[in-house]
């Protein structure tokens, strides 16, 4: 049950509407004032009254019922007490009958989402860089789905420009067909950065003219860049499975060479389309934004040709409700370039086009370039992770059978959490020894209370029964309030495009069940305290596994 929702269906203020009063609540900083509060700051310049004064009115003018048995006015808050053993029974049960569906909703039934994410250029392996926009899209992919949405995964894969000129003129004058067979994307991107290495005035027209090989459909030059485009996916799909990242569609930005010249004759018939220096351009100076460049002067197509074409392409093939973009926070400015675009175009769905944008990742040696060759590849990081999971295991538990495969599920869980737990936003240094701590905000903190858990229920036999007039006491209770919010974090993090509301969800109901496995005794208890911290045990469990799930991370049974 959403107690939220059942509190501001029960609250009436002129002007607020109850979604304004549902988006207002909050939980206290402490607890004995209440399981949830209304701050009533906001409503006083609707109400022309003071946050005290408005409390006061609302408190008295509140009926408490079977759910909510006490409501106060403390300070300009209006706090709330749940009725204990009403919350209690309604949460157990609704976890320990739905187990792996807790927390989803079929709130999108119906409605498509489509999400851009990942698209890895072809020819160049995945490096650190490439982890924000992978996870973050794979994520909101699950969290999507977990609320009945139809989702849509494109990779819209880099596989346009002059870089395969490049790439084509390297291998000519220094691949080997085997070599490259053999050596797969990190050969391919050996000769990449040989050319940009060595790369002569005539070597640079050779490979624009390649490019144009490619644009005209030469046999030799297709044949060339299809192979390395199939080594690339033959790679990246292995970096995916291992991720737990899925796609729906590999369409590229070559895909839509045939579908840019009716978005240039749309924009040119609707006027929007101005010359500029030789170059065709959409003016947005009154918008206070620079021109989007349309074709260049040679009459070349940009990203934000080939993305408006996209854009159409994907609302007459999923008639989308949402689409985003989920692409570093650098490329703001294209996205409300193009957004706009679509807009003046009289798109009227251009509003439902979101930019998700993220912070940049980096090790503690800084900036790369795949041109120059300096990068850490992604493999690379989830291997050394996988390897020193591997050896704080082994340290502490070397009995442990399974090592290898459970290292493999922390050391992976411990990258994907660790791009995850920040707000996206943030710039993040990615550091092994703090993702792969036992202790704080980790996923491998999270992982060792599910295998905390798991131990009890084995050791215990147990089934889900308990009594259901049981009264928690307050160890007890925070995990159960911290279980409850679980449905209504899974909506926030789907609506803020979010995942870290659900990694942060997990950090906290771990450190709630763990003081109450400190605090109270389990396996020793009494009467009808056992079945309750049992079936307690379950549905913390059985939360904490589910929210890890949306974020792509795997839970071992041992650790």
């Amino acid at each position: 049950m959403d107690y939220k929702r059942h509190i501001a269906k029960g609250l009436k203020i002129d002007g607020v509407s109850e979604e304004e009063i549902y988006s207002a609540m909050a939980l206290p900083p402490n607890s004995e004032m209440g399981d949830y509060a209304l701050p009533c700051f906001k409503f006083a310049k609707i109400l022309r009254k003071s946050p005290v004064a408005i409390a006061e009115e609302l408190k008295n003018s509140y009926v408490c019922d079977e759910i909510i048995s006490e409501v106060s006015a403390v300070n300009g808050y209006l706090n709330f007490k749940v009725n204990k053993i009403a919350l209690t029974n309604a949460v157990l049960s609704d976890v320990l009958n739905s187990g792996d569906k807790y927390g989803s909703s079929t709130v999108g039934k119906g409605k498509t989402i489509c999400i851009d994410y990942s698209s890895v250029n072809v020819a160049k392996p995945f490096h650190i860089g490439h982890l924000s926009t992978t996870v973050i899209g794979g994520a909101l992919y699950k969290i999507f789905r977990f609320l009945g949405y139809n989702v849509v995964g494109i990779n819209h894969l880099g596989d346009y420009g002059t870089q395969f000129g490049k790439l084509i003129c390297a291998y000519k004058r220094w691949g080997d067909r085997d070599e490259v067979q053999k050596g797969g994307i990190h050969a391919i991107n050996d000769l990449y950065v040989r050319f940009n290495t060595e790369a002569t005035a005539e070597m640079e027209s050779e490979a624009r003219e390649y490019f144009r090989l490619i644009e005209s459909g030469d046999k030799e030059a297709c044949e060339l860049f299809e192979w390395f485009k199939s080594l690339t996916l033959e790679y990246v799909k292995e970096i995916y499975a291992k991720l737990n990242i899925t796609f729906d569609s590999y369409a590229g930005e070559r895909f839509y060479t045939d579908k840019m010249q009716p978005i240039i004759d749309e924009l040119r018939a609707k006027n929007l389309l101005k010359e500029s220096e030789g170059a065709q351009i959409v003016d947005l100076e009154e918008y206070g934004m620079p021109p989007c460049l349309i074709l260049r002067s040679d009459g070349a197509s940009l990203y934000a040709t080939r993305d408006l074409a996209a854009a159409v392409y994907r609302k007459n093939t999923y008639d989308f409700y949402k689409c985003l973009y989920v692409v570093a926070y650098q490329q703001n400015l294209h996205f409300k370039q193009f957004f706009k675009v679509l807009e003046l175009m009289g798109k009227p769905w251009a509003k439902d086009l979101v930019h998700v944008a993220y912070g940049m990742v980096s090790l503690e040696d800084g900036a790369m370039s795949t041109r120059k060759g300096k990068v850490v590849w992604l493999e690379d990081v989830i291997a050394r992770c996988e390897e020193k999971a591997y050896a704080i295991i082994d340290e502490k538990n070397h009995a442990l059978e399974n090592k290898k495969q459970i290292a493999q599920t922390v050391g992976l869980g411990a990258v994907i959490f660790g791009a995850l737990y920040n707000n996206k936003i943030k710039d993040i240094t990615f550091s092994y020894d703090k993702v792969l701590s036992f202790e704080g905000e980790t996923s491998v903190y999270v992982q060792y209370t599910c295998a905390r858990a798991n131990s009890v229920l084995l050791k215990s036999g147990e089934d889900k029964h308990f009594a259901k007039n049981y009264e928690p006491n307050a160890q007890e209770f925070e995990v159960i309030k911290a279980i409850a919010a679980f449905p209504d974090v899974v909506s926030e993090a789907a609506e803020k495009y979010e995942p870290s509301v659900i990694a942060r969800a997990a950090v906290d109901l771990a450190q709630k069940y763990n003081k109450f496995y400190i605090d109270c005794k389990i396996l020793t208890a009494e009467g009808d305290s056992k079945p309750f911290r049992l079936a307690l045990t379950r549905a913390a469990l059985q939360t904490l596994k589910n929210a890890l799930a949306l974020l792509g991370i795997g839970v071992p049974e041992k650790m």
